[in-house]
């Protein structure tokens, strides 16, 4: 196990932490089901391999109700039965959206439009947000080597 190369950046820094967590509460306020926040965050964590943010995020996803089969399955949610239309859709955003230099067409449209189909726009727009704000924390958290089990 590696440790830690520094505090958390967002800790240094005065109000960046009461920051973040106030953007982070008002995306949990915009009227999307907490479900698939979790679950967006804890597919983002894992992809970037946030220790911290993973732990967090199956914590996150048990409290909002998502079902253990989808907490132990959600790396592979293509592949199993568990998730719905709408949380397929809000998933593939979130590869997408973590993965933008992975392809020349970061989002195609075939991943928006079904986001789109099950989500408005303020609705879309709290996902992406989420989505970012999960991306920011899992890249102060990566090169810094946070652990899990430290907060």
């Amino acid at each position: 196990m590696s440790t830690e190369r520094m505090p958390n950046p967002a800790a240094l820094i005065p109000k960046v932490t009461e920051a973040l967590m106030a953007l982070n509460r008002a995306v949990t306020g915009a009227g999307v089901d907490g479900r698939l926040l979790a679950l967006s965050h804890l597919r983002a964590s894992q992809i970037n391999g946030c220790a911290p943010c993973v732990a967090g995020g199956v914590h996150q996803a048990q409290r909002h109700g998502v079902t253990a089969d989808q907490v132990h399955a959600v790396a592979a949610w293509r592949e199993t039965p568990w998730f719905s239309d709408e949380e397929r859709a809000a998933l593939a955003l979130t590869e997408a959206v973590t993965r933008l230099a992975d392809r020349p067409d970061p989002v195609p449209d075939h991943v928006w439009d079904m986001a789109a189909k099950h989500f408005d726009q303020k609705e879309l727009a709290a996902l992406l947000l989420n989505i970012a704000i999960t991306n920011a924390f899992n890249r102060l958290n990566v090169p810094t080597r946070q652990q899990a089990g430290q907060w």
